[in-house]
């Protein structure tokens, strides 16, 4: 059975957080370097796209395991093996000479994140009530959020140094996160060892996708990817297109990014939780999608720097409602089954991560436009599976429509 830790969330949510900000901290980290550090192995953007496709490849492979080994190993034992990966993936693209070895190093980052993500979430799930899941979520999501947002102006910074330092100084931080870990208490024991995990892992990948069709989270699961595939969308054509559109450089860009991020933050830990009980969940994720789409229509018209600002800040904000919600919803719908629930939260989340660059990047070549408005359209239409959706007794008190 699950062990609640009714009265002591906050020290294990706090390690739970700095883990995950950390992780993304050190992906954050690698953005501004990349494209001089491939330099050294005279190659630019085509590597620099596999490089993305392979972390997300490992993640997508690697989430539906981690999830169900958490429900069986325990989620301490998978938060610290995936930390340990992301530490052996720094430390081989530090010391890397070779493009392969680079390429095996984001795959095995990719691994780490795989197993970790999922497991930090049920953990979540484990240690929170119904009441409380949607703002433990929306702790973790700003956690990750932070280390994306800190992590390219550290990168960039520590580089001065040399440019391979920031990424042995990624590892490093990796390493301290693992051995804070060796705190958490574990929340797996007893019987949910010998019964969901062994009917899962009977389950190949490719039969954990499909089975996941018939789930009744599933909706939520279309949700994860739809959102994950916007945020993806926005934030891959973003700089081409300001730059195109308005002219801004690197500072403007930066700035508004920044801006939008913060505003991200501070709606998943202040805001989330009192606008679920304000609206409930279901109302939250309609508005959200609603707004969000419309953001990016906004977007499309040129105005000045502040709308653009405004709008950006606008969907940064909705965005960020969206995730920790839906993390919630399907938390609420998994019973003892967390770790392979979350698992398969992640892997919808690293499909929309692998769709989103790879169709924006093509429209972007099309029209500077197609991109948000292609994005805009898929959001608003999403709207469709939150209409009409089953309502077991269970979860009619979550949902307040």
């Amino acid at each position: 059975m699950i062990r609640r830790i009714a009265h002591s969330t906050s020290f294990p949510l706090y390690i739970l957080m700095f883990n995950l900000f950390i992780a993304l901290l050190g992906q954050g980290m690698v953005i501004p370097i990349l494209p001089d550090y491939l330099k050294q192995f005279d190659a630019a953007g085509t590597a620099a796209g596999y490089l993305v496709a392979a972390f997300g490849m490992a993640q997508f492979l690697f989430s539906p395991i981690g999830g169900q080994l958490s429900d069986r190993l325990g989620r301490k034992k998978l938060i610290m093996a995936g930390l340990f990966l992301t530490v052996l993936a720094d430390l081989l693209f530090a010391v890397s000479h070779s493009l392969l070895l680079l390429y095996g190093a984001r795959f095995i980052g990719g691994m780490g994140l795989g197993l970790m993500v999922p497991a930090n979430m049920a953990y979540v799930a484990d240690i929170t009530t119904r009441e409380t899941r949607a703002k433990g979520m929306g702790y973790l999501s700003a956690a990750m959020n932070l280390g994306m947002v800190l992590g390219p102006g550290i990168g960039g910074f520590i580089a001065e140094l040399g440019i391979r330092v920031p990424y042995f100084f990624a590892s490093g931080l990796g390493l301290i996160a693992t051995l804070l870990t060796f705190f958490l208490p574990e929340t797996v024991t007893g019987e949910l060892r010998q019964t969901a995990p062994k009917q899962a892992e009977r389950e190949s990948i490719w039969k954990q996708v499909k089975s996941s069709f018939r789930l009744p989270y599933f909706r939520y699961l279309l949700l994860i990817l739809v959102m994950t595939f916007g945020l993806m969308n926005y934030e891959t054509v973003y700089a081409l297109f300001v730059e195109k559109k308005y002219g801004f450089h690197a500072r403007d860009i930066s700035m508004i990014i920044t801006v939008g991020a913060v505003i991200g933050t501070i709606v998943q830990v202040w805001l989330l939780d009192r606008f679920i009980k304000w609206l409930g969940e279901i109302k939250l994720v309609r508005i959200s999608l609603i707004m969000a789409g419309m953001a990016l229509l906004l977007m499309l018209v040129k105005v000045n720097f502040l709308y653009l600002l405004a709008m950006s800040a606008l969907f940064f904000a909705f965005n960020s409602f969206l995730r920790p919600t839906v993390s919630s919803l399907i938390a609420n719908s998994a019973g003892n089954r967390q770790g392979y629930a979350s698992g398969l939260n992640t892997t919808y989340m690293s499909v929309g991560s692998i769709l989103g660059p790879v169709i924006a990047g093509g429209l972007f070549d099309k029209n500077i436009n197609f991109p948000y408005g292609f994005g805009a359209i898929i959001l608003l239409a999403t709207l469709f599976i939150t209409v009409n959706r089953p309502k077991p007794e269970k979860e009619r008190t979550v949902a307040h429509e």
